[in-house]
């Protein structure tokens, strides 16, 4: 990745963030008469589909991880910049990070979402969420260290709520990972814990809405709470967290469980540097933006992907959060950039929205792609051609690949093992000095 460019010799595009739009819009300006800079404070693009298989054991992080550099090492006009951005400055076209400041001509934030806690302070200390590597890697520690625990616990309810696991929403995310974890107490946990009964492991899922996987069709929507419930995993649906201590989960229904163990999968809000005007921030803490992903109010300033909201009549809420539509806007607007640098017409951007897909478990997902809809073994090796043959990097792809045959055939996995050792009594007394 060599820059043969003179800096100033063609307008600058900055792009802030290595995910699905960052990677895309970057790609599609290779070779154009501009001077590309990508910022990411990970040198890698994460693969975030997989993660919640990371988180439970059954992949290696280094397996959905690609190194940027090697993405982009025959991009002539493109650099990139291992820093965090810290603060954007519209009037002087520049932005602040770790490594100092950057100019632009065009801004473009490509940041992604993080995990919303809804202001919560409590539930963002003791629960666990999962949208980058380290997190997955922690969550897989927190999963196997309550087991380690449950081991050698003698008191019943202490040993009761390290085995009780709950994941608080019931979107994709919180579906796969609930049948992730099921498969874990239904086939793992005898071979790797013969002393635990999986009997005493329990799985639960909260969730706001009338059901798991609202997003998807009725039809998905009941199949996969089918598959959940055909695992054992409980669901409390149309019911709301009201607060997690550690210790006790007390949902607005008047139930508490008691547990160690919570993953929070229940929504992620837009997450972009200070220095935008909180009057283009809409719902989910996204930045409004017009028909060609440009911010409102600024003239050089877009967003792509997660954090980034097209308000039209047509989408009022915005697009929904997920990987097609980052893709599809990145390439879009390296159009749009190069139209206006030559002085063209821009074209409006419109989602084509080929579907979703989620798995429960092994040969149980459900698919929908526009008017056809699947279920069972066929969405399942549907989903699994889909999602390797998306992944960047065909050592990669011959890992996962590698590994899910494993799997597949022994349900065992090299990949549980604790890496990431935290302790929920530093946790407890970091709470108590606040």
């Amino acid at each position: 990745m060599a820059n043969n460019l003179q800096p100033g010799s063609c307008p600058r595009i900055v792009v802030v963030g290595g995910g699905f739009g960052g990677l895309e819009l970057a790609k599609h300006l290779r070779s154009k008469k501009v001077e590309v800079i990508l910022v990411d404070r990970h040198n890698y693009h994460t693969f975030q589909p997989l993660l919640y298989q990371v988180a439970t054991g059954a992949l290696e992080a280094e397996t959905i991880a690609f190194p940027i550099r090697r993405i982009f090492q025959h991009h002539r006009n493109l650099n990139f910049r291992l820093a965090d951005v810290r603060k954007i400055n519209p009037e002087k076209n520049t932005i602040d990070t770790s490594i100092g400041e950057i100019a632009y001509d065009y801004l473009v934030l490509a940041t992604g979402a993080s995990t919303n806690f809804f202001g919560d302070k409590l539930l963002e200390h003791f629960t666990m969420g999962m949208k980058t590597i380290p997190e997955a890697l922690n969550l897989r520690s927190m999963i196997l260290q309550s087991l380690e625990c449950a081991v050698t616990e003698k008191d019943p309810v202490e040993k009761e709520e390290l085995m009780t696991f709950v994941i608080v929403g019931g979107g994709p995310t919180g579906a796969e990972l609930a049948g992730a974890l099921a498969e874990l107490k239904n086939h793992t946990l005898r071979k790797d814990y013969p002393s635990l009964d999986p009997n005493d492991m329990r799985v639960f899922i909260v969730e706001s809405k009338p059901g798991v996987l609202k997003v998807m069709s009725e039809e998905a929507s009941r199949k996969a709470q089918e598959y959940l419930e055909e695992l054992g995993v409980v669901i409390y649906s149309g019911v709301r967290v009201k607060s997690f201590d550690g210790e006790n989960l007390v949902i607005n229904n008047g139930m508490t469980i008691k547990t160690r163990n919570v993953l929070w999968a229940a929504g992620v809000a837009g997450d972009y540097p200070e220095g935008i005007s909180p009057d283009v921030v809409v719902g989910g803490n996204r930045l409004q933006t017009d028909e060609i992903n440009r911010v409102k109010g600024y003239d050089n300033i877009f967003a792509i992907g997660d954090v980034a909201s097209v308000v039209s009549p047509e989408t009022p809420d915005g697009h929904p959060g997920v990987a097609q539509v980052a893709i599809q806007q990145g390439k879009h607007l390296a159009g749009n950039l190069l139209a206006l640098i030559e002085n063209r017409p821009t074209k409006p951007f419109r989602y084509n929205d080929k579907g979703s897909m989620a798995t429960i478990g092994r040969n149980k997902a459900v698919a929908d792609i526009g008017r056809f809809k699947t279920q069972g073994f066929r969405a399942w090796v549907l989903w699994c051609f889909v999602h390797l043959f998306s992944l960047i990097g065909g050592r990669n792809k011959l890992a996962v690949f590698t590994g899910w045959i494993t799997r597949y055939f022994t349900y065992n996995s090299s990949s549980r093992i604790i890496i990431r050792p935290f302790s929920r009594e530093l946790m407890r007394e970091d709470t108590a000095a606040k």
